[in-house]
């Protein structure tokens, strides 16, 4: 195989261990600096030249992108992808996680446990935004902050509206997160690899410290993670897209509290705590997948006219509770059934005696018409009614 390591640190730890990894298996790898790319559109192909020159051939590529280079280097890794060269991260998938506000919005969407968190703009929002995530003390996160920069812990109201007016007024955006008191300078970063976290640590901050970046000081231990942080953690990359992610979560009293996806997890600290060849399941990882590369079903099978794929709720289609997926008559009616997730547990190509349960999801090829049709009305949003306390009656 032959693999391009992106990145513009070639002497970086990270860096290092994957190509070292990649040349213990045999692999032909170069580290490629990123912005030494042109992006070529003129040509009836797809192509990419590299320090003036046309580029060869590569079966992946594997992206380092820096914060700082985001858009060019979302770009490149875009190209690659036209041209049919695998990446483990696609250039969606690496914006949308470099976006803490968008990651924020997606994940929630996922219905992925998170820190109660709220973005404004205008002063007089600020005030009403730290009630909704649950009062001082509250953490206020640079959108555009890295490596434990940007986060700042306001212990009251008044100087967190200082703090994020000072802010709003150098043209900075912030996020509004609930302090969870129970986690304090602790955290956990796992690091998933395809569909399974291939290691797990906990950072702990120093002193009194609140932050438990590495680069702030803090120490690291290995653990084994608990089945439910693991499910957790791969399911957010998932959702955003990255089959080589760093997940960071706090420990919450009802379970973990997802904090940020990392499409460019640093190897060093992980390595170092648990003694794993990180690096290497990398590797073996993307090898497996240029052997036998999985199929985005969302960008191939809408080329048919008329079909493509959705998800059914059951709780939401009529008279399915209870019914085989044989008596729904979603066959009859040109829809495939591709998996059934129900909770945690995922069925892949469910037979017609399984029997539908309330808040089944059901992961479907067909007629989109047809789909579309067993999808009740959307309800619309409900305005919360502010009940104002009664007065006493006039005599």
């Amino acid at each position: 195989m032959k693999i391009a390591v992106l990145s513009r640190a070639p002497q970086a730890y990270s860096t290092q261990r994957l190509r070292a990894a990649a040349l213990q298996r045999g692999h032909n790898v170069k580290v490629l600096n990123t912005l030494r790319f042109a992006i070529d559109l003129t040509s009836d192909e797809p192509d990419l030249h590299y320090r003036g020159r046309q580029l060869s051939d590569y079966d992946a590529i594997l992206p380092r992108i820096g914060n700082s280079i985001t858009y060019f280097g979302t770009a490149v890794v875009r190209q690659f992808e036209q041209m049919d060269v695998y990446t483990p991260n696609t250039a969606n998938g690496i914006s949308s996680a470099r976006d803490k506000l968008r990651a924020n919005q997606i994940l929630s969407r996922h219905n992925i446990a998170m820190p109660p968190t709220a973005f404004v703009r205008n002063r007089a929002d600020v005030r009403p935004a730290i009630e909704r995530v649950g009062g001082a003390p509250v953490v206020i996160k640079l959108l555009e902050g890295t490596q434990g920069i940007g986060v700042i812990l306001a212990p009251q109201v008044k100087v967190a509206e200082a703090i994020i007016e000072t802010l709003h007024s150098t043209k900075q955006n912030v996020l509004i997160q609930k302090f969870i008191s129970e986690s304090r300078g602790r955290d956990i970063r796992a690091l998933v690899v395809g569909d399974r976290v291939v290691a797990a640590m906990r950072r702990s901050a120093a002193g009194d410290e609140f932050r438990s970046n590495v680069h702030r000081g803090g120490s690291v231990e290995a653990i084994e993670l608990d089945p439910v942080y693991e499910r957790a953690a791969v399911r957010s990359a998932q959702i955003m897209g990255l089959r080589v992610a760093g997940v960071d979560m706090l420990e919450g009293d009802d379970g973990p509290l997802v904090m940020e996806v990392n499409s460019s997890p640093g190897l060093q600290g992980i390595e170092t705590a648990t003694k794993l060849d990180v690096a290497g399941a990398i590797i073996d990882y993307i090898a497996g997948q240029v052997a036998f590369p999985e199929i985005d079903v969302r960008q191939r099978l809408t080329v048919s006219t008329g079909y493509g794929v959705a998800e059914l709720m059951v709780h939401g289609a009529v008279d399915l509770v209870g019914k085989t997926l044989g008596e729904a008559g979603l066959w009859e009616r040109d829809i495939t059934v591709l998996t059934l997730h129900r909770g945690v547990s995922v069925i892949p190509n469910p037979r017609k005696h399984v029997v539908l349960e309330a808040d089944d999801r059901l992961f479907c090829f067909g007629k989109l018409d047809e789909m579309r049709s067993m999808i009740p009305e959307r309800r619309r949003r409900r305005a919360k009614v502010r009940r104002l306390p009664r007065q006493p009656l006039s005599e």
